[in-house]
């Protein structure tokens, strides 16, 4: 009987405590900056496989011209330095061509010229007078050389968020909290060894169902890129984000694209995806010694056409 009464206080106890408010505190919660007031949206898997599909497949063709902020380093060292910003143009068609120019802030002279048609690339880079070729793919192994690290399917990768192929697998986790209200859908894979390996994780924002991360991993389940998207915009009607934020943790550099201007779908000549290696230049293949510069045989001296004559 006295046990009872016990339990009857104690749930007396809490009723009168959850209804008078002078004894309680209310925690409102704001997440990543926004207003209280915005409620979250809510979407299953196949929804946000639709939107990710959708947006893929509405851009064919892509002119962009980005500001770009290059950095060098790794959180993982407790280390990175940012570089002035420079202009860059961005070429894209699908299936997979691709051009980027990128020139150096004021005096806009060119830093590099990249092109790829999706299995092969050629960079140019002026200052370093060097013509370099290789594979699309990310080497294995990470130059000591930053500048040979950089492929354009990174950028392809992170600008264009491609949806799960026939061979993946989508799970969708729903990550929210105090301060987090996302989306995560995780794109996985069977592996050669015939265990389940992580492909990508991909965010979209509760607020706005917008992509706000992407995250590529390697077999070993290491981050090869951190892409992060903000400031959705509409660019001749289709959404795409301002500002692009990408991370190579393991090659050690990352640059943020700000979107200055984009025309989307609008046709881009195929000669603009042609790259040629300029005269004088050093053409190095990635994997390979670089070849020696040609050199042009001096013309023979005047003194030296003076003798042959006598002679």
């Amino acid at each position: 009987m006295a046990l009872s009464r016990v339990a009857a206080l104690v749930a007396l106890s809490c009723s009168v405590l959850t209804l008078t408010s002078c004894l309680a505190r209310r925690r409102v919660i704001t997440r990543n900056k926004t207003t209280p007031s915005q409620s979250l949206k809510t979407a299953d898997q196949a929804t946000l496989l639709r939107l990710l599909q959708t947006e893929y497949e509405s851009i064919q063709e892509l002119n962009a011209t980005v500001d770009m902020v290059p950095a060098v380093g790794s959180v993982n060292k407790g280390k990175i330095t940012e570089y002035k910003d420079f202009l860059a143009y961005i070429l894209f068609k699908k299936p997979a061509e691709m051009r980027m120019i990128g020139l150096y802030p004021v005096v806009r002279n060119k830093a590099f010229d990249m092109v790829s048609n999706g299995t092969d690339f050629r960079l140019f880079v002026p200052s370093k007078n060097q013509f370099i070729v290789g594979r699309t793919e990310p080497a294995l192994e990470p130059s000591p050389k930053k500048i040979e690290n950089l492929r354009p399917s990174v950028f392809l990768d992170a600008l264009l968020i491609r949806p799960p192929d026939a061979k993946e697998f989508p799970v969708l986790t729903d990550f929210t909290d105090e301060d987090n209200a996302v989306y995560i859908l995780h794109i996985l894979y069977n592996g050669t060894d015939g265990q389940l390996h992580m492909a990508r994780d991909i965010w979209f924002s509760r607020i706005t169902l917008n992509i706000i991360r992407q995250i590529i991993y390697d077999p070993k389940g290491n981050i090869l890129t951190d892409a992060r998207y903000s400031d959705w915009k509409a660019y001749d009607g289709v959404p795409f984000p301002r500002v692009i934020d990408i991370n190579r943790p393991q090659d050690e550099y990352g640059v943020v694209m700000t979107v200055v201007k984009a025309d989307i779908n609008k046709p881009i000549a195929d000669s603009k995806f042609v790259l040629e290696q300029p005269e004088g230049t050093v053409r190095q293949v990635l994997g390979a010694k670089p070849e020696p510069q040609a050199t042009t045989p001096a013309a023979p001296s005047s003194a030296s056409r003076k003798k042959k004559t006598a002679e």
